[in-house]
């Protein structure tokens, strides 16, 4: 297809320029940035009618002598053509039109519009409108199906829709595009083109490519593409009879492709290689119309649409010219437009072969027979049957294959979290919960403000910004700013550290060459910058070069919070509008670690991350562009729960909340509400909204549906005061037990509705969730409300948690327990040996069997001597657990408390004398020792056949326990010949000193003991082994009659069962009643 391209000429002011024909070709109209409208009988006239349609003109279109045209008093306007008398205005936006057409017959118009909607228009009844809605961007371009029940349009916000016109809705949409806010930063104007006359093909250009859409199934058919495309295509339009689609792009290349072999069979370039921004067939198909953006016209002649009739190419030898069929094709680039006559290549190709004498290559230094191959009628003489080419010819053409699976999403670049877009000349850098980073760049003033929520942290800052900064961070200890390098200048790190305590409280680095700051972020004492090389730099606050590693991916975006760094990057290439991120958090503390490990971070479906960051609290959260707010949950294994969708309260699909901080205590999203757009404006000062958090959870208009969130979002919510406490930081207990009352209050009131249902299964569910202090609570409200098989039911998982919390203590604490009683029962010794320091080795030695034996014993007796202390501390206090669930309990509460501590020693020591206290017993409540007995006389029910020895164990706790902790110590430990003494000589030294404390009281028997002779001490320390060997007997014997004795303990036991259960078989809610309720 040789085509002539004529030198361009002038047509209208510098900007964005459209072409069209009449109806008849003998007219070629224009329109541009000067608001005309020129007519011009061929490219050579010199003087076009012209018709003024307003200040500027950004569409036009033209059909059955009605011009149509948008021009920037936002309206579209008719006008009699070729007279141009105004002939009314059509539709009006709010903004300007940006894109018009008319459907085949030219009875209606369509318009897009940067006010994001489409609107259809009758051409004899403006009145009769229909306005497509659901574009979140200004509107690129639109096109009507050539039957007129559909409509194309393409927009900003990176989506091609296809409308069904009758009823308005979206039949299909791709996201195809890259998102811009404005159609002056698109980097397409992605004008649409349906296939003239059956409208089987839309054709819709994406970057380097055609795509085709196939209408009614809406598949994606094939792509046309060219090797030699380097810019995105702008531009497509049908030949008029359907078969040949021309493009053209940002870089000025044409090229027309046939439809059928999806062959390029025209190539031509721009001569000044200036964006083509619009094309049209003349009604002939034999002439192309363009235009640029820089107000020039020009055209390309000399088509044919029948064109492989006359190219001819007579085919000698099959087998032997294959090779050199092929052998020049593509050997040149584009002919820059010579036409056939002054073509240096339009001579024949010298050729070793005679038989190749008649092989012509065309003007655009292309095989002019390649269509011909695959077009068997048309491309061989009639006369030529001996040497003709055989159909199986057509494979060998180098077709090239076409992939028709997911399109892969181009990757979101990097970004601050915080921050609005950098090409702006008045931005926000950074707003986060410390302050506000404002960036100012235009004629007056290139500087940067620094405002502080809080002044007492630091008055507000105005820099000079001398070095182009374009990223920031803010934090209580410092600003931290950062440039991209240039030819001449490296990309610089630059940080304030105003809460230094020297002089010197600003510090620089270079980058190394080629390398670029992509992301930064400020911690506690720490400073991160990742950049371009793949690699994340570590800085002390001071400037301190720290650690250095490399990323897994490009960097997006990170976050900073007290030790933790959250990094977001890209793992791999998304596809179908997906992005496919991954995400690292690490944590700086005494033992550094990598908390998550480059798992992927879940986002919407065809969004992108748009924030990222912390709570006050510390836990990581962040939104995607569709408005989820999703947070980490630590308690299920480092996984991500949506929390939040700001697009429920947002009135109009192009409102968007822009987040700036999230508090966990009290729940608050703190965001700033944006009309019409994704960011703020810096002025005037946008006012800071606060969204309440809510689970997606199902129903949850409903009662029951409405509890499940609350407690759902209570638990996740108040997850931080654990993360805290194991990370040795001070925790709210009031908060955190406050917390704890709302979630089984919540679980109380899930139980009752449960019970109004009759649902008893889902209310066993529910007690599994409940602490044993609020099960006897719901044991109580069960029997109240006659539901005796829920009762029982609940009373044995109070069983089971009473169990369960003994087997915790026993886990958990046993280790401190001995280890207590291993210091507090060689106190005496330990004090003796400081003061002293006279003690025989042999004493020494026996101390040492006594732990042992003491140990040893102990570990014997665990069930008998060790339960009994742990059943009196679970249920002679329940006071101090109440609204507590069952993992926190007394001990529990020390163990944090113990965090929030100095770590010391003797802090240590202080804070595990306490534990031991609830050993003496309280008395207990008629409730509790119900409680009690029927827990052991459960057990001993279930097991007493089996094994006599747990019965026993499980009665332990009936039998009176230890009276003081002094006794509770003598009977479980042999004592030494110190100890012996001063049993005896106790009353004595009261006597001589009534005044003195137990400590004193020790330190004054020391002192008599020690004036002692050897050989008195050794005696009593002789005494003192008697008397541990003969305990040692005695516990002996009374473990071989233990058997015996518990055997009939358990005959007495369900003897005393059996006949309780005949009194009151007759009455089962008495039973339960005197288990939970009774109250002194």
């Amino acid at each position: 297809m040789p085509c002539e391209r004529k030198p361009m000429r002038y047509g209208h002011s510098e900007g964005h320029t459209e072409v069209c024909f009449d109806d008849s070709g003998k007219f070629i109209v224009t329109c541009g940035n000067d608001g005309d409208v020129r007519i011009w009988e061929s490219l050579d006239d010199d003087d076009p009618k012209f018709i003024t349609v307003g200040e500027k003109a950004f569409s036009l279109a033209l059909r059955n002598g009605k011009l149509v045209t948008a021009s920037s008093n936002n309206t579209v306007q008719i006008h009699t053509f070729p007279d141009g008398d105004p002939d009314g205005i059509l539709t009006r936006f709010t903004t300007n039109a940006t894109h018009v057409t008319f459907n085949s017959s030219g009875s209606r118009v369509a318009a897009g519009s940067s006010d994001f909607m489409v609107k259809v228009v009758d051409v004899s009844d403006s009145s009769q409108q229909k306005t497509l809605r659901g574009h979140e961007a200004p509107v690129l371009s639109v096109a009507f199906d050539p039957k007129d029940d559909f409509l194309a349009s393409a927009s900003c916000d990176g989506s091609v829709v296809v409308w069904n016109i009758e009823e308005q809705t979206q039949a299909i949409s791709w996201p195809l595009l890259q998102k811009t806010n404005d159609v002056s930063n698109a980097k397409s104007l992605c004008r649409l083109s349906w296939q003239p006359g059956t409208g089987k093909f839309l054709a819709v250009p994406v970057e380097m490519k055609v795509h085709l859409y196939e209408r009614g199934s809406w598949d994606h058919v094939s792509s046309l593409s060219d090797d030699l495309l380097t810019q995105p295509i702008n531009v497509v339009a049908w030949s008029p009879c359907g078969r040949f689609l021309a493009a053209g792009s940002v870089g000025g290349s044409m090229t027309v492709w046939d439809i059928n072999s999806k062959v390029c069979v025209e190539r031509q370039k721009h001569e000044k290689g200036f964006t083509v921004c619009s094309l049209s067939w003349n009604p002939s198909g034999s002439q192309i119309a363009y235009t640029d953006t820089e107000g020039c016209l020009g055209m390309l002649d000399g088509f044919s649409s029948s064109t492989t009739d006359t190219n001819k190419v007579p085919v000698k030898k099959t087998a032997k010219d294959y090779d050199d069929l092929f052998d020049d094709d593509d050997d040149r680039l584009m002919d820059e437009g010579l036409s056939d006559t002054n073509s240096p290549v339009k001579k024949p190709v010298a050729a070793d072969d005679d038989d190749d004498d008649d092989f012509l290559m065309p003007a655009t230094g292309r095989v002019r027979n390649r269509g011909a191959i695959l077009d068997d009628e048309n491309s061989l003489d009639d006369d030529d049957a001996g040497s003709t080419v055989e159909p199986t010819a057509a494979p060998l053409v180098p077709l090239r294959p076409v992939y028709e699976g997911p399109m892969p999403t181009p990757p979101q670049r990097a970004f601050q979290p915080g921050s609005t877009p950098a090409h702006l000349t008045h931005r926000f850098m950074m707003w986060n919960s410390v302050g506000i980073v404002r960036g100012y760049n235009d004629e007056l003033d290139n500087a940067i403000d620094v405002e502080f929520h809080d002044s007492a942290v630091h008055h507000a800052m105005h820099l000079t910004n001398s070095l182009g900064h374009t990223m920031a961070d803010l934090s209580q200890e410092a600003v931290l700013l950062a440039c991209p390098s240039t030819d001449e200048l490296a990309s610089k790190l630059q940080c304030l550290h105003f809460s230094s305590w020297d002089t010197n409280k600003e510090w620089m680095v270079d980058l190394p060459q080629g390398e670029d700051v992509k992301a930064l972020c400020l911690g506690q004492g720490w400073a991160a910058v990742a950049t371009n090389t793949l690699m994340l730099r570590m800085f002390s606050i001071g400037g301190v070069q720290r650690e250095i590693f490399s990323l897994p991916g490009p960097v997006v975006c990170m976050s900073g919070h007290g030790e933790q760094l959250l990094i977001v990057y890209h793992r791999a290439t998304g596809f179908d509008g997906d992005q496919a991120l991954g995400v690292q958090l690490l944590q700086f503390s005494r033992r550094r670690r990598q908390i998550i490990n480059g798992e992927p971070l879940p986002l919407s479906h065809k969004s992108h991350l748009s924030w990222l960051g912390f709570t006050a609290e510390g836990t990581p959260c962040y939104v995607d562009s569709d408005g989820v707010v999703r947070m980490l949950n630590r308690t299920l294994g480092n996984t991500w729960t949506p929390v939040c969708n700001t697009r429920e309260t947002c009135k109009s699909k192009s409102d968007h909340y822009w987040v700036v901080g999230v508090h966990e205590n009290p729940q608050q999203l703190r965001c700033i509400p944006c009309k019409g757009s994704r960011f703020p404006p810096t002025l005037p000062r946008p006012a800071v909204a606060i969204l309440p958090f809510k689970l997606p959870l199902c129903q949850t208009s409903t009662e029951k549906g409405q509890m499940e969130e609350q407690f759902w979002r209570s638990a996740l919510f108040h997850n931080h005061y654990s993360f805290l406490s194991s990370s040795g930081y001070e925790i709210n207990e009031d908060g955190q037990n406050q917390s704890q009352k709302e979630q089984q209050e919540l679980l109380m009131k899930m139980f009752a509705l449960s019970c109004k249902l009759e649902r008893e299964f889902r209310c066993v569910e529910l007690a599994e969730l409940m602490t044993q202090n609020v099960v006897t609570l719901a044991i109580k409200y069960a029997s109240r409300s006659r539901r005796m098989v829920l009762a029982q039911r609940l009373s044995e998982i109070a069983l089971e948690k009473a169990n369960q919390i003994q087997e915790e203590e026993r886990e958990e604490e046993e280790p401190e327990y001995s280890s207590y009683r291993r210091t507090s029962g060689s106190r005496y010794n330990q004090e003796e040996e400081e003061q002293g320091g006279e003690e025989e080795e042999e004493e020494d030695g026996q101390e040492m069997e006594t732990e042992e034996a003491a140990e040893t014993k102990r570990q014997n007796t665990k069930n008998q001597s060790y339960s009994g202390f742990v059943q009196v501390l679970g249920s002679g206090k329940p006071s101090s657990s109440s609204g507590q669930p069952r993992v926190t309990n007394i001990l529990d509460n020390m163990t944090s408390s113990k965090k929030s501590t100095p770590l010391s020693g003797s802090a240590g020591k202080q804070n595990k004398t306490p534990v031991l206290k609830p050993l003496a017993p309280r008395p207990k409540t008629k409730t509790q020792a119900t409680l009690l007995q029927m827990t052991s006389n459960k057990t001993s029910n279930k097991k007493a056949q089996e094994n006599t020895e747990p019965a026993a164990d499980q009665k332990q706790p009936d039998a009176p326990p230890p009276a003081s902790p002094a006794e509770n110590t003598e009977n479980k430990r042999p004592k030494t010949g110190f100890q012996l003494w001063l049993e005896e000589n106790r009353k004595n030294i009261i006597t001589d000193n009534p005044d003195l404390e137990e400590t004193e009281i020790i330190k004054e028997a020391m002192g008599k003991f020690r004036t002692l002779s050897a050989e008195e001490r050794l005696s009593w320390t002789e005494r003192a082994k008697g008397q541990s060997g003969d305990a040692a007997d005695v516990k002996k014997r009374k473990r071989a009659e233990g058997g015996e004795d518990v055997e009939n303990k358990n005959e007495n036991t369900e003897a005393d069962e059996n006949s309780a259960k005949k009194k009151k078989s007759l009455d089962p809610s008495s039973k339960l009643s005197a288990f939970a309720f009774n109250k002194n």
